[in-house]
């Protein structure tokens, strides 16, 4: 379930960096060719109409038969440049990225102290970015659990955090905060209540949709599941009661930072997945990281055996 950006990527990467103003810069004499890579940026990006847009001087570039092109783009006080390619026959325009591979944030998601479902010394990870009330991650939940925990063994861990879309979900950051009540005391416990609130989610929810029985609802099966997993029941009615939602909190920010602009999101080993995805297309992108992992995959269970010849 997606959240509802109002910029296009391209601002949103550009001004997530932070919006400064920019030293003046020289303009074409061409105004003719200024309008042309004004107008083709304008309609490549969607600029909203209340952005200005300023073509700054060309300089030379690494890239043989370009020049580097800096286009600021602007609104109110507000300014980032945008580095584009221009040919030096003036007919095309590119813009050329690149990518620290030493510093990709998605190598490197914090799951310190999350509870792991699967083999903890498994060679390859699959984390989700998952909210309990989001009725997608539930259909991904179902797929995980159990098929694909079931398909690749003990060769696959799998480590869920925090994204609840509050605007669209009221009771998935409570929910949130009474699962790593019970996460701190034991990750079976915390598994068993993830499992039951991703297939319950409507009983949750209620015919009244009243959001305080929701949240009635949510502390007693908590604490339901901590006496049946016998973990110490006043740390448990002291966290629940608390609802410190300060790691939920930094957990969605992290989500943030990667680029999660909906749930479920999932990263197996660095590799992005958006949304719920058939199994058999998850397991793709599994088998592609156990195959870089050094590990051989499991046979699918569908494919025919191969054919014996008769002696």
């Amino acid at each position: 379930m997606s959240k509802n950006y109002i910029w296009p990527l391209l601002f949103a990467l550009c001004l997530a960096v932070g919006c400064k103003a920019q030293p003046g810069t020289a303009v074409p004499n061409d105004s003719s060719l200024h309008r042309s890579i004004e107008v083709m940026v304008r309609s490549q990006f969607n600029v909203p109409q209340d952005f200005t847009i300023q073509i700054g001087a060309r300089t030379p570039s690494k890239i043989s038969g370009f020049d580097d092109l800096p286009v600021t783009l602007s609104r109110g006080s507000k300014s980032t440049v945008v580095h584009f390619l221009l040919s030096k026959d003036d007919k095309t325009l590119a813009r050329l990225e690149t990518f620290d591979l030493t510093k990709n944030p998605a190598m490197n998601i914090d799951v310190s102290g999350r509870p792991i479902r699967g083999n903890p010394a498994a060679k390859v990870t699959v984390i989700n970015f998952d909210d309990l009330e989001c009725p997608f991650c539930a259909r991904m939940h179902e797929s995980l659990f159990p098929d694909t925990l079931q398909h690749y063994g003990d060769k696959v861990r799998f480590i869920y955090k925090d994204d609840p879309l509050t605007d669209l979900h009221p009771w998935a950051m409570h929910a949130a905060v009474d699962a790593n009540c019970l996460a701190s005391q034991s990750g079976d416990a915390y598994w068993a209540y993830v499992d039951y609130l991703h297939s319950h989610g409507q009983e949750i929810t209620g015919p009244d949709r009243n959001l305080a029985k929701s949240f009635s609802t949510l502390d007693r099966l908590a604490r339901e599941q901590g006496t049946q997993a016998k973990l110490d029941s006043g740390k448990l009615d002291e966290c629940i009661t608390k609802q410190d939602e300060t790691k939920i909190k930094e957990s969605a920010h992290e989500a943030d930072a990667l680029g999660v602009d909906g749930t479920p999101a999932l990263f197996i080993d660095g590799e992005r997945v958006n949304g719920a995805i058939p199994k058999e297309q998850l397991w793709l992108v599994i088998d592609r990281a156990l195959r870089a992992a050094g590990e051989q995959p499991p046979a699918d269970p569908k494919a025919p055996e191969p054919a014996t010849k008769g002696r």
